[in-house]
């Protein structure tokens, strides 16, 4: 039920649920009461307008992303970590697996894995059916699957680095965790059974600051190895600077609400997991 709810409710905070909200009691508040009204379309357009500001979205995603640069040198770990929610399963008419645009960290983790970063590189997450709420039961190499019959994200990231050239032995799969927290509890069983405890961490870099709380809370000694940036240097001068292009960063953008909600979910997340002890 706590997964459900953590998924469901923030839908309405964000800022296209939460004007969505507003605009439907506009609605309901049109004939009776249309100062109220009118206040409430006023303020659904504002959130929509701020947050789909592609300066004010930059800015906010910057304040996680810039937490934890990449290290360099990179230092030789014990294992590498390799967070889900990078994979599509391979379902028809999908020819294989597929990658979401958080599919760097499965890139990046590999990469390190080639470099000498580790000579293990561990990949978790399970996959959450929604229609039977269950989840993978396998833990360990085996290729498990879902009530839908979908394999794990841990399996699908696993068969990716497999196809870039790293050998079965290598790879170790976590398949039980649905999300950030327990991302980390399932690692460390994991892990802690092979008495590894220096980790590079692998997932987006939006991502990172909770990531990184989490782990260490597990107690790893752990190093940041982030990906996936949203804001660069570049990017963000060419923002910044004074162009043809500067009026056109301040017009609503989808990705830029796309952008803000990410950086708000993180913030969120971060706050409820506070809440709960986890970070």
């Amino acid at each position: 039920m706590f997964l459900f709810l953590s998924k469901l409710l923030p839908l309405l905070i964000y800022p296209l649920g939460l004007s969505c909200v507003l605009l439907g009691i506009a609605l309901v508040w049109l004939w009776k009461f249309p100062r109220r009204s009118l206040i409430a379309i006023a303020t659904a357009l504002l959130i929509l307008f701020c947050s789909s500001n592609p300066m004010i979205a930059s800015t906010l995603v910057q304040t996680l992303e810039w937490q934890y640069l990449p290290p360099n040198p990179m230092p030789t770990v014990e294992a590498i970590v390799v967070l889900g929610g990078a994979t599509r399963p391979q379902s028809p008419p999908r020819p294989w697996i597929e990658v979401l645009e958080s599919g760097d960290r499965v890139l990046y983790g590999v990469k390190l894995y080639q470099s000498g970063a580790a000579p293990l590189i561990l990949f978790s997450g399970g996959r959450l059916s929604w229609k039977e709420g269950r989840k993978s039961s396998a833990t360990g190499q085996s290729a498990t699957a879902t009530a839908q019959g979908s394999p794990s994200e841990a399996k699908d990231m696993a068969d990716i680095a497999q196809a870039m050239g790293v050998p079965p032995q290598a790879i170790l799969l976590e398949n039980e965790s649905l999300n950030t927290y327990e991302n980390a509890v399932e690692t460390a069983k994991i892990l802690k059974q092979q008495q590894i405890n220096r980790i590079l961490l692998v997932t987006s870099a939006i991502h990172m600051p909770r990531s990184m709380a989490i782990f260490k809370k597990q107690g790893f000694d752990v190093t940041a190895a982030p990906t996936d940036y949203w804001v660069s240097e570049e990017s963000l001068a060419e923002m910044q600077g004074i162009s043809s292009a500067t009026f056109l960063n301040v017009l609503p953008d989808t990705e830029a609400l796309h952008l803000f909600t990410r950086a708000l979910k993180e913030y969120i997340g971060m706050g409820v997991y506070r809440a709960k002890g986890w970070l």
